[in-house]
Formats: C-alpha cells, sequence, structure tokens
C-alpha cells in the first residue's frame, strides 16, 4: 500500500478546518487626532442579507465627523467589498467619496469629491480588499498564522499592504493590560502599526503615522 501523500494530507486538513466565523460586533474606542484632539469612535459589523455584512467606522469630535462603511460578502470564506462610502465634515469643508465594486465585471469605479484621474476603473482581482476590510483581514490572519500581504484598491488606485509581525507587545484595553501581537507596514512616509489581541474581532489598537508624526491613534475601549 503506497504511503498518502503528505501534500495531499496537509489538502484535506486545511479543507477540513472552520473559516474565521464573521459575527457581528460594536466596538468603542477612544480616538486622537494629530497627537491633539480627542475624539470618540466605534466600529461596528451588522448582517445585511444573505452573505453581505455592513461594516462601519465613525470618529466624532468637537472640529470633525468622519464616517467610513464598506459594505462586502463573505464569497466561500473570501471577503469582497461591493460598496464603499466615505463621508468626512469639518468646519469649512465637507467631501464624500463613493465606491463600487462590480465583480461581475470585474472592475471598481469610484464617485463623489473625487478627481478624475481617481474615478476608475480600476481592475479587480480575487482577494482584492478595500482599506476597511483590512482592519478585519490582520485579526483574522494574525489569529490564523497567514502572511500579511494584501492588495488594497481603494481611492481609485491599487497599493501592495505588507506588514510585518513585530512580535508581542502590551496593549492597554480598557485600563488593563493584554497581551498582544504587533504588526506594522511603512511606505515612504507613513507607517501603520496594528495592535491584536487574541479573541477580539478587531485590532486591539491602530496607529497612523505620516513623517515619524502621530496623524490618528485608536484604542479600544471595550467589544460587545
Amino acid at each position: 500500500m503506497k504511503p498518502f501523500p503528505a501534500t495531499a494530507l496537509l489538502s484535506l486538513l486545511l479543507a477540513a478546518s472552520p473559516a474565521w466565523a464573521v459575527k457581528p460586533f460594536t466596538a468603542d474606542y477612544q480616538a486622537n487626532v494629530k497627537g491633539t484632539i480627542s475624539a470618540d469612535a466605534q466600529m461596528t459589523l451588522a448582517a445585511a442579507g444573505g452573505d453581505r455584512w455592513n461594516y462601519v467606522l465613525s470618529v466624532n469630535s468637537p472640529i470633525a465627523t468622519l464616517r467610513q462603511t464598506t459594505v462586502f460578502e463573505d464569497h466561500g470564506g473570501n471577503w469582497r467589498p461591493l460598496s464603499g462610502n466615505d463621508y468626512t465634515q469639518m468646519v469649512f469643508k465637507k467631501s464624500q467619496k463613493n465606491a463600487s465594486y462590480d465583480w461581475s465585471k470585474g472592475e471598481a469605479r469610484w464617485s463623489g469629491d473625487v478627481k478624475a484621474d481617481r474615478a476608475g476603473p480600476v481592475k479587480l482581482q480575487d482577494g482584492d480588499l478595500d482599506a476597511m476590510l483590512l482592519n478585519l483581514a490582520i485579526v483574522r490572519d494574525v489569529a490564523a498564522g497567514k502572511p500579511l500581504n494584501y492588495r488594497m484598491v481603494d481611492n481609485g488606485v491599487v497599493r501592495q499592504q505588507n506588514y510585518q509581525n513585530l512580535g508581542k507587545d502590551t496593549v492597554t484595553v480598557a485600563g488593563k493590560p493584554r497581551s498582544a501581537t504587533k504588526v506594522s507596514r511603512t511606505s515612504e512616509n507613513k507607517q501603520v502599526t496594528v495592535w491584536v489581541v487574541d479573541g477580539y474581532p478587531v485590532p486591539a489598537r491602530i496607529l497612523q503615522q505620516k513623517d515619524g508624526k502621530d496623524e490618528l491613534d485608536l484604542v479600544l475601549k471595550s467589544v460587545r
């Protein structure tokens, strides 16, 4: 009797492994904008019927309101963005951008307050994510020990997003220290660092920096 090929056995084990389950949640964050402005922020994930989900990030401060929304589908374990809305309201300025991901045509387009060269179409590939879905994908893939390499299609452009696992760190959630996996990426003058705590469906902390200065710091307060 011939031995069962190891590669075939691995394929069977992977096929039998349960996919990272998408479940509704509400996560409250403390936000700090540009190191000086404190604000309340919230991430929510809610079922939108069938395999579709509505994912929202909102940040509210005395001088600005930010709301980003992504509708995506769980397509056989792959998360595919379907539409997006990015709304910003400041004291003297308002901006709204809309995204549409047409997987039947294999293209993405943008409308609203976008430049002509950012309207698309941009050709889609299997596995493409938008900027919002990266948050959930990083948590999923850290838990599974997968490479943190993504192709992001957002705001009229395609960018490769490769995160490095920096090992274990401590992050404070609701006043208590938690062990977290720290991952980061750097491109030109921008850096994004994410802390992932086992068992949380969202990042425990997201720090965005530009030229070494904090742009946005989100720290998790509670999740339910």
